[in-house]
């Protein structure tokens, strides 16, 4: 099993972590992910980490599919390949409807349709086997619909690919995770219980069945985990709670919220409902309270050292089954805390 480090979201001001970033490629760590959502893209740092590190691979969780098109994301992974001797790895994601209407101006339209029509049109474009033509239901290459000039046609990438590009997906419900087996080369559970492999188990072979070929050895599970050393577990799981109860109660309308289904697949319905109606009520402070332990134990690494080794044992486990590739520590990560995963994971 590897492991790769999140950088997180910016806040107002933008601060890469260069320190921590280059003490994990140090200790042997896989990769380092950017991220996005309306403030800092997820390229742009991308492209400083990798002009400042020289064997971690970089990755981005996630680009906004719907804020670039196949063609501009697959431009940017050949030109990162490139310049970077091959450290560069896609990582792709629908977003939300809130933002990808409310800042992209674009609609949210279908994010499986997306997601399949996406890559398989970024793929065409690393293979450079002919011009590329796609007829989707989402992507037309050349675009013939509305206000559409008739002068496009095909192209082929003047820039050679000369390795494959490693393609991520952010998916959690069961048809997103189906279509991330079928077409991408690894998918990013938010959280994961590695006990709970069944979870994703079914959609996971539906796709890999789909793709004709393909095994679970094949395909990448790189779940994110944090990991917070203290003697006073309760005070560690805090601000876990806090992260949980915003995405199982507020990302999302009442009615859609693929994180508040997939808490519920884990086996916390009861639990899901409340943290949602306490959360769009305003009372964040509660939801984060009704957060169960139990949910944040199964999902993250919390507590002393030796509880934590103890803990790990469970993803050891999993990643021998394969059924975890690798752990994506977040970005609160401590120093001791990428030594002591470094160690356990070896």
């Amino acid at each position: 099993m590897k492991l790769g480090l999140m950088t997180g979201y910016s806040g107002s001001t933008l601060k890469i972590p260069l320190d921590i970033i280059k003490h994990a490629e140090n200790l042997g760590f896989d990769s380092v992910w950017t991220a996005e959502a309306y403030g800092a893209d997820a390229v742009t740092t991308a492209t400083w980490i990798l002009a400042h590190t020289s064997k971690i691979k970089v990755g981005t969780a996630i680009m906004q599919m719907p804020a670039r098109s196949p063609a501009m994301a697959a431009m940017t992974a050949m030109s990162l390949n490139h310049l970077s001797g091959n450290r560069f790895i896609v990582g792709l994601g629908a977003s939300g409807p809130q933002v990808v209407e409310g800042w992209h101006g674009v609609p949210y339209g279908k994010p499986v349709t997306r997601l399949k029509e996406y890559i398989s049109i970024m793929k065409q474009i690393f293979a450079r086997e002919a011009p590329v033509t796609f007829d989707g239901e989402m992507y037309q290459l050349p675009y013939r619909g509305e206000g559409a000039t008739g002068l496009g046609k095909p192209l082929k990438s003047i820039l050679h690919c000369h390795q494959d590009i490693p393609i991520f997906s952010a998916n959690i419900t069961p048809a997103g995770v189906r279509a991330a087996a079928e077409v991408a080369d690894g998918f990013f559970p938010v959280w994961m219980d590695p006990e709970q492999f069944h979870v994703f188990e079914k959609p996971i072979a539906e796709g890999l069945a789909a793709a004709k070929g393909k095994s679970l050895t094949d395909f990448e599970i790189a779940p994110f985990v944090r990991v917070v050393l203290g003697d006073d577990i309760e005070k560690c799981m805090r601000p876990l709670k806090d992260n949980m109860a915003l995405y199982i109660g507020g990302m999302g309308a009442r009615s859609k919220n693929f994180y508040n289904d997939y808490a519920k697949r884990l086996g916390f319905e009861d639990q899901a409902v409340k943290i949602q109606d306490l959360y769009l009520d305003g009372k964040k402070t509660e939801a984060a309270a009704c957060v169960p332990d139990e949910l944040v134990d199964a999902c993250h690494l919390v507590g002393p050292a030796d509880r934590i080794r103890d803990r790990a044992q469970r993803w050891l486990e999993a990643g021998k089954a394969g059924h975890v590739t690798t752990m994506l520590l977040g970005a609160d990560t401590t120093a001791e805390g990428l030594e002591l995963l470094a160690g356990i994971v070896g």
